[in-house]
């Protein structure tokens, strides 16, 4: 890759002034060969494996990110998922004890995250995978570092509805469990449709099944950037020019995102995956993608309008990434998580941003229904049945959908919750009281749709 002064001024001006990272790093990590007849046995020798291929993972980073001058805010690690790994069902005293061998890995490795409790559900749910379900909540209110994701559907085998109503039952039990911190465990659990095996975002990371043995994957965003170079445009310009716009901006992020993962790859000595240019806000000001909506010129992200602004911003992004780079993947387009949007967070707050509304965006934007507080009177059949609209939305339109919800015990809409960090702060938004609960407690499978019939 060539850069010439002018490239490289320029990218210095982004990092400096408006807010570009490198969000993460993520080091895949292929676990099939850590097998054996004993789930305590087998963690033990994920933990190895992690500390083997690992060790060097953080100082790299910040290494290469010095000389760059660009930050690399998190180092993660993804897992292929530990359901498939720990193969035959366990109690779910032994699956936290398994995960708090490997949480404490990544404690020792310096690591912000570590994806891959995860089981693959989509089209029926055997009976390991079933207790490793259940093992989610205890898991997560025990472990800081695991995050854990459920793919529930594909547009290739339809929805699981038994999976989709199981999951209600979890997300409503890891709030009960982590009530004193405001329902943060429901954080580090998405339920999807279509999930991609190399995304390096977290919640919903894995290293999956058809990858290689140890793989580096980079996530990089600049919701900052793209907002100036919109906000920079004459008033008067058109939504072709303002698409144009975009779509070079992303171009010049992708290249920087390539660079920096080309360098940590090759001095960890593994391979380079994907790059996924995804604008993942943060709740610092100025690194929201609702100002880019807003500054193309709605007054309120959430009014009508919304949708397009956001079908136009998420198809810019592909194209330009996929331009700069052929190995673009993950999920690649904007993220829309409510608490960690500063000023998506703000019209929710002043209602005009509502639930409904979230819904019809993620049917044009990258992953779903994205750290929502609702509130803690919320059932699980409601939960369950938010969770199978939004995988509706994936499963229709062969895309990736997800949802991470969190019913805050005790809250109720309009109370106010402070999560910290990269995941900011949310108002409770209500969602509708009348019941679904006699339509998801049908169960079965909701079959393929027709345009899954490809061959």
């Amino acid at each position: 890759m060539n850069f010439d002064v002018f490239e490289i001024l320029e990218t210095i001006k982004m990092n400096a002034l408006e807010n570009l990272d490198v969000r993460t790093v993520t080091l895949g990590l292929n676990l099939f060969d850590c097998v054996t007849g004993s789930i305590e046995t087998t963690a033990l020798k994920i933990r190895d494996k992690m500390l083997s291929r690992g060790s060097k993972l953080v100082e790299t980073a910040d290494r290469v990110a010095g000389r760059y001058g660009v930050k690399i805010v998190n180092k993660r690690v993804s897992l292929t998922p530990l359901s498939l790994v720990f193969g035959r069902a366990c109690s779910v005293e032994e699956y936290v004890s398994a995960a708090k061998i490997i949480d404490d890995a990544g404690k020792e490795l310096g690591i912000d995250f570590i994806g891959g409790y995860s089981a693959l559900v989509h089209k029926g749910i055997t009976a390991a995978e079933s207790a490793f379900i259940e093992s989610i909540p205890e898991v997560l209110a025990s472990t800081s570092r695991l995050c854990s994701s459920v793919n529930v559907a594909t547009t290739k085998s339809g929805i699981n509805m038994d999976a989709v109503l199981r999951m209600g039952h979890i997300v409503k039990r890891i709030a009960e469990l982590t009530a004193d911190r405001q329902a943060i465990g429901c954080a580090k659990l998405v339920v999807f449709a279509n999930i991609p095996e190399d995304n390096p975002f977290m919640a919903g990371s894995l290293h999956g099944p058809g990858e290689g043995d140890c793989t580096l994957n980079v996530g990089v965003s600049g919701p900052g950037v793209v907002h100036h170079a919109v906000e920079n445009l004459p008033h008067n310009a058109d939504l072709g020019l303002v698409a144009d716009t975009v779509k070079k901006t992303a171009f010049k992020i992708t290249r920087m995102g390539e660079l920096v993962g080309r360098e940590v790859a090759k001095e960890l000595g593994v391979s380079f995956g994907i790059l996924d240019l995804s604008l993942a806000p943060t709740p610092a000001i100025g690194d929201s993608v609702a100002d880019i909506l807003e500054a193309m010129g709605l007054e309120a992200c959430g009014t009508h309008g919304t949708t397009a602004a956001l079908a136009l911003l998420n198809d810019a992004v592909k194209k330009g990434g996929a331009f700069a780079s052929s190995f673009v993947g993950g999920l690649s387009g904007a993220f829309i998580p409510v608490s960690e949007d500063a000023t998506m967070e703000l019209r929710a707050a002043e209602g005009k941003l509502t639930f409904d509304k979230l819904e019809a965006m993620t049917a044009v934007c990258s992953v779903g229904l994205d750290m929502i507080a609702i509130p803690g009177d919320t059932t699980a059949e409601t939960i369950a049945a938010i969770i199978a609209d939004e995988i509706s939305i994936g499963v229709i339109n062969s895309k990736t959908t997800a949802v991470r919800l969190l019913p805050v015990p005790g809250a109720v809409p309009g109370d106010e919750i402070s999560l910290g960090g990269l995941l900011g702060r949310a108002r409770i938004i209500p969602v509708h009281t009348e019941s679904a609960s006699v339509f998801v407690k049908r169960g079965g499978m909701i079959p393929a749709p027709i345009q899954s019939l490809k061959n």
